[in-house]
Order: C-alpha cells, then structure tokens, then sequence
C-alpha cells in the first residue's frame, strides 16, 4: 500500500489529509508528517498504517490539550481529568457511540505536555495566587482551599504563599473600599467577606 497524496485541510490547515491508493485513510499534524517521515510513495503495509492512525489520533488529542493548556494555566490534576474525559465515548448526531481515547494515549499526551513545559504545578499556583489577589481579593484560607482542591501539593502551596507580599489585612481593605457601596448593610458586607474566607475578628477589625 503507498502513499498517494497528502493535502492540507482546508479547516485546519495545521493538518493534513493522507491517501493510500488514492483513497482517505487518515490525517496528521504538520509535525507529525516530519517526525514519521510521511512522503508521497512511500510503501506501508497494514500494520504500519494502523500505527500511522493511532499516531494520528495522537496528534489530535495533543493539539486539543495544547489549546486548554494555553487557554489559562491548568493544574497537573485538571489537565488529567480534561484528558480522562476525552477517554470516555461519545454519541453523534446519528445515535452511534464514538470509542474515546485508549489511555496508553492520554498518557502520552500528558507526558509531552508536562515536557514541553505546559504543565507545572509551581507555575500555575503562582498564576492563581497572583491572579486571584488582583482580580477579587480573597483570604490565605481560601486560596490554600482552592489549590488543594486542584490538587496541588501542599508544599507547593505554602512555597507561593511565603512568596508573596500580601496580607489578609491588606486584601480585607481593599475588598472593602471596592465592595462597600455595594453593601450599605454591614451584615451583608460582612457575609460577603467571610464567604471569602476572611476570619470574622480580622473582617470586624478592618471594618472598625
């Protein structure tokens, strides 16, 4: 069996169409295509193109974790569950039942992210905490709760937490001079601030 044509997508043009004997047989990344070798003429017989089509699908699922990796950065333990998703079948619009991944792929796919350098759990605990003060303001309590419950270790945690500069006094301040108006009720106020995981002498405090 040979290698007939080989043509971009017209959709994705960071992927190309393969055709044995003149006929679809499967698509690859523009990498791939370099990495295997892929060339017009070249003779596989039918193991190696299955091999071809698992790479294939590789490739697929790589570039669709590449995209939620560089949408925000993701936990080690979020981009496992994304790809433990895309294990799972799916159903189309004609009622049939889609196989997902094999997990030997996910793996593979994880392990090129987390060596590639997109996936890193410092990195990420560093975003959030920078992130979250900046944006809103939350208290030391809640942040160590949301990174656990991504599942960064604890370690790595309290690492960016000593790092950083900030206070839960300071945050308490800042979140009241922006949120005051919105809350003419103190009670309400005060609600608003504990649900961040402020400690209520330190919220009565900066209050007074």
């Amino acid at each position: 069996m040979i290698i007939t044509a080989i043509g971009v997508q017209t959709r994705n043009k960071d992927r190309v169409n393969v055709s044995v004997d003149g006929k679809y047989r499967f698509s690859l990344d523009m990498f791939q295509v370099v990495e295997l070798g892929i060339k017009v003429g070249k003779s596989y017989d039918e193991a190696e193109l299955n091999t071809l089509a698992q790479e294939s699908q590789f490739g697929k699922l790589y570039g669709r974790a590449l995209e939620y990796c560089l949408s925000r950065p993701h936990s080690s333990r979020e981009v496992r569950d994304y790809l433990y998703r895309k294990t799972r079948p799916t159903r189309q619009k004609n009622g049939e039942l889609k196989a997902g991944a094999p997990p030997e792929i996910t793996d593979r796919v994880f392990n090129r992210l987390v060596g590639k350098g997109y996936i890193d759990d410092q990195k990420f605990a560093r975003f959030w905490v920078e992130n979250r003060f900046v944006r809103k303001g939350v208290s030391r309590r809640k942040l160590v709760a949301e990174l656990m419950a991504k599942g960064v270790d604890n370690a790595i945690i309290q690492a960016e937490l000593s790092g950083s500069d900030r206070t839960d006094e300071a945050e308490l301040r800042k979140i009241i001079e922006k949120r005051r108006a919105k809350y003419p009720d103190e009670q309400k106020l005060i609600a608003y601030l504990a649900r961040q995981g402020f400690n209520y002498d330190d919220i009565k405090s900066a209050l007074e």
